[in-house]
């Protein structure tokens, strides 16, 4: 225990000296001079507390290590009895759609509004797990694909005229065109090369977005982007030549909360198709293919696969997936710019896939639900909220690096007799 001492004080010392310089002092300017403003008591004491916590951290972190690989080889995560049965699976899969559709009449306006994004990272978060949890190809510039789908919409509709309907399938191909591009220089790349060069792909599409000020706005962005209509029928008060106010034919009063109800239903519909679609590929040879790729590259080769055309694939129907969340994005805002399309937003979707769980679809689901809920809670601690996100994310590394629900491949042992 005496050799853990010094280790101990010094990492305890170096967090008190970490915290003050960004938690307990304030630099600020007034005029020419600089005044260094110190906070109050209360955030001296969390520093101190922190300090104890990781002093006393040093001192146990051997028998915290070994608690914790005991834990881990405990945890076997199971479906519950009831979910087992096929039928009994549906039904409650069914009853959970049910309960999402329902959702939106009963709730808040601004809870249905958070919802809605929930789901657009729903679908980016399983477009990335493609790539990142099933073909084990790190991308660190998904945004990029992300700013396209929007852009796409966006540009189309202000040029052309084009409506929702009519760009949608134009922004998954024009994503999954980029996506197809892009594995190309990425074939012989994989780990931290494949993340830089990733990297560089979304911070390029950000600063042409902001740079091609004649067609794209700049940093002005793009404004007046309609929201999807149903059937001829627009949810807004005032309606475009040629279309009728969904209101004025139903014979309701205007509520401004159809529109946000309708945008919701619409990305959950969407959500729950690329659900469905990933879940079908998972079970088909591409499936596999991207599986075998993750594990090994090598063996993938010698069992005759073709490594090229499985990562293209993989990038290509992905990026697509991001192409259809940006539409969506898009008519949901009404409003974009490139400030909407930092790297920060690809560390986010790429945090929902390893706390999902590679290769999970649940775990992902999930882990997108938290990712977007836990920041509306902690938004009276909005100076310490990247602070929160870091920690979560250092205990989740630490205590279950598989996610919160690993893939469970289904399992047959052969029992000697």
């Amino acid at each position: 225990m005496s050799g853990k001492l010094m280790p101990a004080f010094f990492a305890a010392g170096l967090t008190l000296l970490l915290g003050a310089s960004i938690l307990g002092v304030q630099l600020e300017s007034r005029g020419v001079d600089t005044i260094v403003i110190v906070h109050d008591a209360m955030t001296w004491l969390w520093l101190a507390v922190a300090a104890v916590v990781v002093f006393v951290y040093q001192l146990l972190k051997d028998r915290i290590r070994l608690v914790r690989e005991h834990a881990q080889r405990a945890s076997h995560f199971e479906l519950p009895a009831f979910l087992k049965n096929h039928a009994q699976r549906r039904l409650m899969i069914a009853l959970a759609i049910g309960a999402l559709l329902l959702f939106p009449f009963l709730a808040e306006r601004s809870a249905v509004d958070i919802a809605t994004l929930t789901l657009i990272y729903v679908m980016l978060g399983l477009g990335l797990n493609v790539v990142v949890g099933l073909a084990g190809l790190l991308d660190l510039g998904y945004v990029g694909f992300y700013a396209i789908g929007a852009y796409t919409y966006a540009l189309l509709n202000s040029y052309f005229g084009f409506t929702f309907w009519e760009a949608l399938p134009l922004a998954g191909a024009t994503t999954a065109l980029f996506g197809y591009l892009l594995g190309f220089p990425v074939l012989r790349l994989r780990g931290d090369y494949l993340a830089i060069v990733t990297l560089g792909f979304g911070e390029i599409i950000r600063i042409l977005l902001n740079n091609l000020t004649e067609i794209t706005g700049g940093p002005n962005g793009i404004s007046q982007i309609p929201e999807p209509s149903l059937f001829n029928l627009q949810l807004s008060r005032r309606i475009d030549e040629g279309y009728l106010s969904f209101h004025e034919f139903f014979g309701i009063a205007y509520d401004p909360s159809h529109k946000v109800i309708y945008l919701y239903i619409l990305a959950l519909l969407f959500a729950l198709a690329v659900a469905t679609v990933i879940y079908r590929l998972m079970r088909m040879p591409i499936g596999r293919a991207w599986e075998a790729l993750r594990e090994d590259d090598i063996a993938c080769r010698s069992l005759g696969m073709n490594p090229t055309g499985i990562k293209l694939s993989a990038f290509t129907i992905g990026a697509s997936f991001a192409g259809f969340a940006g539409s969506v994005f898009a008519a949901r805002q009404g409003f974009i710019s490139p400030l909407s399309f930092t790297f920060i937003e690809s560390a986010i979707v790429l945090a929902i896939v390893v706390l999902g769980g590679m290769g999970s679809q649940l775990g992902v689901i999930l882990a997108a639900i938290a990712m977007t809920l836990l920041p509306e809670i902690a938004r009276e601690f909005n100076e310490y909220r990247m602070l929160l996100f870091g920690a979560i994310m250092v205990l989740m590394m630490v205590w279950r690096p598989q996610g919160l629900l690993p893939l469970k491949r289904p399992q047959m042992e052969l029992k000697r007799d």
